[in-house]
């Protein structure tokens, strides 16, 4: 099934993003502020109508790549779910920001997903009319044991807190993509939600203490790391559309499964890598208690997850 690799292929660069994403927030000579980091996150999400551009090359369009052919003139509804969709995202991404900056990305981010998940199920039940699986009580209670597992590693509760933050937040931005495909086609939906994020980043500029924090932030920053962060928020462009059309294409429930793969990637290239890692990326811990310990916590919360969405 394409849509199983694209959704695999998706996660392993969701996995790197994450590393990308931890060493920008966390070196102060890169760009530490969560907020700011955030908002060129949201801009640079706009990049990806190019993608439209290529479905202009005869027979690309048949085979998923989107089209301007299918663009249409926005109802207030589209609207609407386009800027919900990016006012969550940009509220998850400032959180999850924060507490990379104060934690490892193999602890913040099963986290995150855990409460993603939790948070999604509840919210597509409730406002997407969406039945529990028979095995949802069970898929509960793995995640919450696994989630419970990663936050005693966490060293102050603020952290906590911002990873809550994060879960709910990308849940209701995830409900509010589901939303805005059911109301239209994958090409308009995505097309439309693209320049939501564009013009709700540029409208933080119109609010002064938004626009000195902003502006201050980036004068700050050096050329190396500014190309940094454009190539990971390319990275994660990639993965953010590889996710979609797995989602379009395929079974949005085991698109959503596949998201415990993100920890075992990330797991693994802590273990693998991590030695030659940078310090602002990951703490060198070598004891094989931390490291069977990650192990185990990464793998209940993917069980979790399976048994979540069977």
């Amino acid at each position: 099934m394409s849509w199983l690799f694209l959704a695999t292929v998706g996660q392993l660069i969701n996995a790197v993003v994450a590393f990308l994403d931890k060493y920008i927030v966390t070196d102060e000579k890169a760009l530490p502020r969560p907020f700011v980091y955030a908002f060129y996150s949201c801009l640079l999400t706009g990049f990806w109508v190019v993608i439209y551009f290529i479905g202009f090359i005869p027979g690309l369009s048949t085979i998923g790549v989107p089209s301007f052919a299918n663009i249409e003139s926005p109802t207030i509804q589209v609207i609407g779910m386009s800027f919900l969709a990016a006012y969550t995202f940009f509220m998850a991404l400032v959180s999850m920001y924060e507490a990379l900056k104060h934690a490892e990305a193999v602890n913040v981010m099963p986290v995150i997903g855990a409460v993603s998940a939790l948070s999604t199920f509840g919210m597509s039940h409730l406002f997407l009319n969406t039945p529990f699986s028979a095995n949802f009580m069970w898929g509960v209670i793995v995640l919450s044991l696994g989630t419970l597992l990663v936050a005693q590693t966490m060293p102050h509760r603020s952290i906590i807190l911002n990873l809550l933050h994060s879960g709910i937040f990308f849940a209701l931005h995830f409900i509010a993509m589901k939303g805005l495909f059911m109301e239209t086609s994958f090409d308009d939906g995505f097309f439309w939600s693209r320049i939501s994020f564009v013009v709700f980043a540029l409208s933080l500029l119109m609010i002064p203490a938004y626009f000195d924090k902003i502006t201050e932030q980036t004068k700050k920053t050096s050329k190396k790391t500014g190309l940094i962060v454009i190539v990971t928020k390319v990275l994660a462009g990639v993965a953010a559309f590889l996710l979609l059309k797995a989602t379009d294409l395929g079974d949005v429930a085991v698109v959503q499964a596949l998201d415990g793969l993100k920890f075992v990637f990330i797991l693994a290239v802590t273990i693998a890598f991590g030695a030659l890692l940078p310090d602002a990326i990951v703490r060198h811990e070598a004891r094989p208690k931390e490291v069977l310990r990650r192990v185990l916590y990464v793998a209940v919360i993917t069980v979790g997850y399976f048994i979540l969405f069977l």
